[in-house]
């Protein structure tokens, strides 16, 4: 029988981001469902594994090593492990974006500890 999470199973005041680690369900693989209000940022950070990020609606600009790049719902940006990287919300509405793992459990290291 599959394992299934239920939205109506989170606390009524979590976050509007999801974090999943796949790890504690028997999946090698964990996300961030990211909802992100116009303005807000997630800082420089690294991961030992590739992280891959699809946009779902919203506009985002994307950092990863010295490249920028701004991007739309359908766009999807793939960075490799141990590169420095970070985005924000552009647009005027909503982010939402997978941000997904290529591994069982989230490891991410801040490079500014203002922004952890």
């Amino acid at each position: 029988m599959p394992n299934i999470l239920r939205a109506t199973d989170r606390p009524t005041d979590a976050p509007r981001t999801i974090k999943f680690e796949g790890g504690h369900y028997g999946a090698d693989v964990s996300f961030f469902a990211v909802v992100s209000d116009p303005g807000k940022r997630v800082g420089l950070h690294v991961h030992p594994y590739t992280e891959i990020w699809m946009v779902q609606e919203g506009m985002v600009r994307f950092r990863a090593g010295e490249e920028i790049v701004e991007a739309e719902p359908g766009d999807i940006m793939i960075v490799e492990p141990e590169t420095a990287h970070g985005f924000e919300n552009i647009g005027d509405g909503v982010l939402k974006m997978m941000c997904i793992h290529d591994a069982p459990g989230i490891t991410q290291t801040f490079l500014d500890p203002d922004d952890a």
